[in-house]
């Protein structure tokens, strides 16, 4: 085999690689072999077909075969041979004529086409100082936990015969929605829940119904709002002929004893405690993730060497689709945005090259440092995958079993979390103690948002596929972030409000 370098140009490499044909003649002859004690035909005893015939047969589409190994292994050991490490599989164009080669009467000859992961030095990270925010649970937390705990307990009961309905009270209603004075799909339900006060219905909804008896019929007159989900309804004046059927209050959930129990808790002490644990942990995962938002925008700011192109353009068009199907589901399109689409482009492809650089950061970091992910370290996240679809535990397993990227997906986030845990150690790490809604708190709440969208974290992976939660919002971004990004915490966004008559449908 003849490898030749035919071009270098930046991280883009080509190379011509060329087998002799007589190199494919020998493995050729040697699956012939094989083929002798395995084929069964007619007119030859078990191990007697002469390879002569074998190599009539079968030949070419053994040849074919041979062609297609071969490419496979010679093109693994060019790189191997040339010390190259491949941003991405690397692409294959076989040359000359491929009949020939079949035929014996040629070299195999192609060319690789790739671009390498970039040579760079990293930082020496015991010089990196980060700063960890921290907070302290206190006794009026767990006080103000302890009474949102007990108002989803909350129960209702029939408020007494005439009573006018008042905000947080229970309603059970029909209703029929027009538009121009057509019904329209989705717009009627029967027996419908309703919580005044709740938001679930669309704005101006709710408020409405204050006021009303068992037995009124209200006209609710409300708009769509602009971005609403359902295009055909987005904008347009509705009224609801709604009857009230029932109305409730809600009973006073009394913090005792009794509402420890429907916890499996035998006090209300033990209840505090649990939630004091519970709220510990919460405040430990924020803590972890402030630090390694600071330690990714450290990494970047430190760290700057050439990226693959491929490697960038694939980044930043995942985000883009992204970004285009929540523009979608908005009923809106890159020209409604504040900002000219091009400046957005621009945006998106900065995090895109930000992403790629942090992946192949930490990946040269555990790579460097042996950082590997245990078998039982993955046993343990597939178990806790399982545990959120109860019931369907075994098609879980089996679906991860079957899916080498699945696994992958799940073996990425531990696989940074441990690199970042490993820099986080050599680094100067200093806390600093703040209060729970700073602990909490958006860092960039206050900057105006220029597309008028919320932003999300960065979401980084490697050249290995590892998923990295970069938690800076580098910028403020449209919302296709929220769609874009997948923290590492598992973050969960709201869904936007519907009226009820779509949530009725839905459910």
């Amino acid at each position: 085999m003849q490898v030749t370098v035919t071009n270098a140009d930046g991280l883009k490499r080509e190379l011509k690689v060329q087998v002799p044909a007589q190199d494919l003649e020998a493995k050729l002859g040697a699956k012939l072999d094989e083929m002798k004690n395995q084929v069964r035909l007619k007119g030859f005893r078990p191990g007697k077909v002469p390879v002569s015939h074998l190599r009539k047969t079968f030949g070419k589409q053994v040849m074919g075969d041979v062609i297609q190994e071969t490419v496979g292994e010679s093109s693994q050991k060019a790189i191997q041979d040339e010390a190259l490490r491949p941003a991405f599989q690397p692409s294959i164009d076989l040359e000359g004529e491929i009949q020939d080669v079949l035929d014996g009467k040629a070299d195999l000859t192609f060319k690789m086409s790739f671009e390498v992961i970039p040579s760079f030095e990293l930082s020496d990270f015991s010089t990196v100082s980060l700063e960890r925010l921290t907070a302290e649970v206190k006794d009026e937390d767990i006080d103000v936990a302890l009474k949102r705990l007990a108002e989803n307990q909350k129960n209702f009961e029939p408020r007494a015969e005439g009573a006018k309905a008042e905000n947080g009270d229970l309603l059970t209603i029909d209703f029929v929605g027009k538009i121009d004075g057509e019904a329209f799909e989705g717009g009627s339900a029967e027996d419908a829940n309703l919580e005044i006060g709740s938001g679930r219905f669309i704005p101006g909804f709710e408020e409405q119904l204050v006021g009303a008896k068992v037995g009124d019929d209200v006209e609710v007159k409300v708009t769509f709002p602009e971005e609403y989900g359902a295009a055909h309804l987005a904008g347009k004046d509705a009224v609801f002929a709604v009857k009230v059927k029932e109305v409730k209050a809600p009973a006073e959930v009394k913090l005792d004893d009794e509402l420890a129990k429907r916890f499996g808790l035998e006090s209300m002490d033990k209840l505090r405690e649990a939630l004091g644990e519970q709220m510990k942990g919460e405040y430990a995962r924020m803590s972890r993730m402030h630090l390694k938002r600071a330690m990714l925008d450290k990494l970047d700011e430190l760290h700057d060497f050439e990226l693959p192109p491929t490697m960038v353009e694939q980044e930043f068009q995942q985000i883009w689709q992204q970004f285009e199907h929540e523009l979608t589901h908005q009923n809106k399109t890159a020209a409604d945005l504040d900002d000219p689409e091009e400046d957005v482009r621009a945006e998106y492809r900065k995090i895109a090259e930000r992403r790629v650089r942090l992946g192949l950061l930490l990946a040269e970091v555990g790579e460097k440092n042996s950082i590997t992910v245990t078998e039982q370290e993955l046993s343990q996240a597939l178990a806790e995958r399982a545990r959120q679809f109860p019931g369907q535990e075994r098609q879980l397993y089996q679906y991860f079993q079957q899916n080498p990227q699945a696994v992958q997906e799940l073996r990425a986030p531990i696989f940074e979390d441990k690199v970042v845990d490993f820099i986080a150690e050599l680094a100067k790490v200093t806390d600093k103690v703040v209060s729970r809604d700073e602990l909490f708190a958006d860092p960039d709440a206050d900057e105006h948002d220029h597309h008028h969208h919320d932003h999300d974290h960065d979401h980084d992976h490697d050249h290995h596929d590892h998923d990295h939660g970069d938690e800076k919002p580098a910028k403020k971004k449209p919302a296709a972030k929220k769609a874009a990004a997948k923290s590492d915490e598992g973050e969960k966004k709201p869904a936007a409000k519907k009226p009820a008559a779509k949530k009725k449908k839905e459910d």
